[in-house]
């Protein structure tokens, strides 16, 4: 493994060595230093030598900087394979046609990126021609996290080898007519073109680390091979802000993810204005990479700068080079040469006497035009260190100029992210520049023309034959024929149809237990990933350590403290747990790759993450959405759910909101089951819908969300009929009468419905006993499962009536003929169950648990929020006084009773 903190072969490549005996001296020196007392004697000396010459002002990169060149000097630069020439000519037409497409979509105001494309089209030319694997090769071929506002040049190059026409390219971002391209990466809109949404800043690094280390994981347990795959992520200097892009880099290393390289454009520009105005972003992100054990390739400056690096007999530019702010720089590609004499040149007497050699032309070329990331030697040197690099992953830092070849008005101009045309001038001149055969008659009534050589032409040849070499068409998402996976034998979830007896069980043990049977299946269970961030002994699954294996590419290099135990901490090469430390961002970027392994790799895999229900959506809705557009497939399983069954830890830990957020996500169902047999039910029918037969017109591309709580309460047998399981599925069945639960009531007694989810429910049974032996009052009790179903159902009738369809929700399906009023109660704020009161048509009230947390009981806290079994009775009460059916006085006794 190449060290990663070695200093990287920089400025002292570029300098002729004026006495190299003298250089000679000094590294014997140091080399006896480490062979005779050792190299930690050495690098101490190092050290210390370094602090005495930043002591004494003299100028040396840091330890974890190199100076503000080219990793690669240009005399060990490969020869550039292929056609060269061919490939400047196919770059110039995807060039032209991303930014024609931007400004015919500006006419109906859409909008668009040009800028973006602009600066790094040879970024993706260069991999495009030489490296990206595509799908019809042997294995999965790359991976490749395209950088949003990029998605311009990838249609372009698209329509170049005829996989889009005009028509689409007419549709940009213009996708409600069913013929359009959507305007960034989003796979559920353009599932046979894009593997990956990566517009929310941040997850695109974070998701290529995870999707990398996946990659070793499914080979480590012979699922399938894909040591082959590379996985590339385009991102911009500015997104690196974001806290997600660096979060896992240090999992990256430590876990050797050769397999990834990140390309980062440099163009030291974000939306607004420079990303680092006064610094440099180049040096900050290869101290923060080299630092955390990543190789780093810095791509900085172009040919034309080798004539002045030989000139540099002093080191005076390579100094004026880590001096000068990213800023000015912006600033000198705008200015012309006799301002840049002056700033740049004028301010080192050494400098100054280059300048004297270098012509204006000269100077113009280097500063305006002669970038690492504007030539595609350059670029493919940086590649092919990439891919050949082992033992850690790659940071390519390529420096282009935003705009660049769109001409003076937006080349570094702060506002050209905001920019979306340009003028039919402005398409002239790049025609010019790039040597494009358009005629002006081509523009027809102002309208800018797209731009085809033909598809018979020698530059469309030569694409797809450096596409077929590299095994086909790339970007793309193939959805494979995947035979469904066999349901697991009905005896694992039959098992909970009994209830727990005299014994208390939580949901979320049920749940737990529920997967050790699965994955003890033997068609379906090692297709399971259980996904935890550090809490599995929390939820139980400790028990699974031993059987199943923590997942780690090193397996188990120690001992184990608990080794003499039953259940010990076993962590193994081919282990099926991914236990992911304390991120839940993390976890969630596993599950991400996880659940859409039956496209990247035509593997279906059953993924179930589970965490503090708390810190599930709260924290990474954002993610939950990207796996929505990535058509994910699995299990979130929320524990220690609902807002007082975790009282103790007060506040922050108290979820009484999820199932809101997650209503939000068209993707996801969401249940929060009351009983063991609920949850079985729901896993048999998630598992057949997203791995199994699918029904006529029913989406496969869904994930379930289930909250379970931690909470030890007695587990009921499943009730006897027909449609339980029915019930249960779409959101709504009735668990009891007041009749078949045993309680005695008066004949003509009033009645009322009670509807209760998750743990509520406990508290529903209890009130249903008091209503009826202290008030005299009837209520049956239903187990509402999934309020988000019922409203999505209530919804999808209302649609259908619109389009002069009959059909009736299933929320008042279910309720029809039940007598009273209902009222709902939840451990979630009133808007949970409020979701579904439109379509009730018997009076409607609910209560929730509104408002922030707080550390005391479960009972104090019930009590405090309001939804405890007494206040349910006087919330039940309240109702049937509204309609006459109990005295009114009856609420004010029982508030009094209870002490409400």
């Amino acid at each position: 493994m190449t060290d990663p903190n070695a200093i990287q072969p920089s400025a002292l490549d570029q300098l002729p060595d004026r006495d190299p005996e003298e250089t000679a001296e000094w590294q014997a020196s140091l080399d006896a230093v480490a062979r005779e007392a050792g190299p930690h004697r050495a690098a101490y000396l190092m050290r210390r030598t370094l602090e005495r010459a930043e002591a004494g002002g003299i100028a040396l990169p840091k330890l974890l900087e190199t100076d503000y060149v080219n990793t690669i000097p240009t005399s060990a630069e490969p020869g550039l394979p292929g056609d060269p020439e061919m490939e400047a000519r196919i770059t110039a037409w995807n060039r032209w046609n991303a930014a024609a497409m931007v400004t015919r979509g500006a006419k109906h105001g859409v909008g668009g990126h040009i800028a973006t494309f602009a600066s790094a089209a040879w970024l993706y030319e260069t991999g495009f021609n030489h490296f990206f694997k595509g799908k019809e090769g042997d294995g999965s071929g790359d991976q490749l996290y395209i950088q949003g506002h990029a998605s311009p040049g990838i249609y372009a190059r698209a329509f170049l080898d005829g996989r889009l026409n005009e028509a689409h390219l007419d549709n940009f971002r213009q996708e409600a007519g069913g013929n359009g391209l959507p305007s960034y990466p989003h796979p559920r809109r353009l599932p046979w073109l894009w593997e990956f949404p990566t517009v929310s800043m941040g997850l695109g690094p974070l998701s290529a680390i995870y999707q990398a280390r996946f990659n070793r994981y499914l080979t480590s347990r012979a699922i399938k091979d894909v040591s082959a795959s590379h996985v590339w992520a385009f991102l911009g200097d500015g997104e690196m802000d974001e806290p997600e892009s660096t979060a896992a880099i240090a999992l990256a290393a430590r876990e050797e993810l050769d397999n990834l390289t990140f390309v980062i454009n440099c163009n030291l520009q974000r939306l607004d204005g420079p990303v680092r105005a006064n610094f440099k972003i180049v040096q900050e992100l290869e101290a923060q990479f080299r630092g955390a054990g990543w190789n780093v390739v810095k791509t900085l400056w172009g040919t034309a700068w080798d004539e002045l690096f030989q000139l540099d007999t002093t080191g005076a530019l390579v100094r004026r080079l880590r001096e000068v702010p990213d800023a000015q720089v912006q600033t000198y590609q705008t200015r012309g040469a006799a301002y840049i004499r002056e700033d740049f040149f004028g301010k080192d007497p050494a400098l100054a006497e280059m300048a004297k050699l270098l012509s204006d032309d000269k100077i113009l070329e280097c500063f305006h035009l002669s970038r690492g990331g504007h030539e595609a030697r350059k670029v493919y040197a940086a590649y092919k260190a990439a891919v050949e690099h082992k033992g850690a992953p790659t940071v390519i830092l390529a420096q282009t100029v935003k705009g660049h070849t769109l001409g003076e008005g937006f080349a570094s101009k702060n506002a050209n992210h905001q920019m979306k045309k340009l003028s039919v001038d402005e398409f002239k001149t790049m025609r010019d520049l790039l040597g494009l055969p358009i005629k002006d008659s081509d523009f027809a009534d102002g309208v800018v023309p797209y731009g085809h050589p033909g598809a018979d032409s020698p530059e469309v040849r030569y694409l797809q034959e450096r596409r077929a070499a590299l095994g086909g068409p790339a970007p793309a998402r193939r959805t494979h024929a995947l035979a469904p996976l066999p349901a697991p034998a009905e005896k694992a979830f039959a098992s909970f149809d009994k209830g727990s007896g005299a014994q208390n069980v939580a949901t979320t043990m049920a749940f737990v237990r529920l997967v050790k049977d699965l994955v003890r299946d033997k068609e379906t269970g090692r297709r399971w990933v259980p996904i935890v961030p550090d809490e599995a002994r929390t939820f139980g699954m400790e028990s699974l350590f031993p059987s199943l294996g923590i997942y780690s590419p090193k397996g188990q290099t120690y001992e184990p403290v608990d080794r003499d135990q039953l259940m010990y901490y076993k962590e193994a090469t081919n282990g099926q747990i991914l236990n992911e430390g304390i991120t839940e961002a993390g976890s969630m970027a596993d599950f991400i790759a996880a659940s859409t392994a039956y496209a990247t790799h035509g593997e279906a895999m059953i993924p179930f993450y589970i965490f503090y229900s708390m810190f599930g959506w709260q924290r990474t809705a954002d993610q939950m959405w990207q796996l929505g557009d990535q058509l994910g497939r699995g299990f979130l399983v929320g524990a220690t759910a609902g807002r007082t069954t975790l009282t103790g830890e007060g506040l922050q830990h108290a979820d009484g909101h999820s199932p809101v957020i997650a209503a939000t996500n068209p993707a996801a169902l969401s249940y929060d089951p009351a009983f063991a047999y609920e949850i079985a039910v729901v896993v048999r029918e998630g598992l057949r819908r997203m791995y199994g037969e699918a029904k006529p017109g029913e989406d496969q591309n869904v994930f379930y969300y289930l909250t379970v709580y931690n909470e030890p309460m007695p587990q009921p047998a499943k009730p006897q009929g027909l449609g339980i399981d029915e019930g249960i599925v779409k959101g709504l069945y009735r668990f009891n009468t007041a009749e078949s639960a045993g309680v005695t009531v008066p004949v003509n007694a009033p009645r009322i419905q009670l509807l209760g989810s998750g743990t509520a429910i406990h508290w529903t049974l209890q009130a249903q006993r008091m209503l009826a032996d202290e008030w005299g009052v009837a209520a049956d009790v239903w187990s509402a499962t999934s309020w988000t179903e019922l409203r999505r159902d209530a919804l999808e009738a209302d649609a259908a009536l619109l389009r002069g369809e009959e059909r009736l929700p299933y929320v008042r399906q279910a309720l029809q003929g039940a007598e009273g009023p209902v009222l709902a109660v939840s451990d979630y704020m009133r808007q949970v169950p409020d979701q579904i009161a439109q379509w009730v048509e018997q009076d409607w009230s609910s209560l929730g648990a509104d408002g922030f947390g707080l550390s005391d009981t479960r009972e104090a806290a019930r009590r405090h929020f309001g939804v405890d079994a007494p206040s349910i009775v006087v919330a039940a009460l309240a109702q049937l006084a509204k309609r006459g059916e109990v005295k009114a006085t009856a609420v004010k006794e029982a508030r009094e009773k209870y002490g409400l």
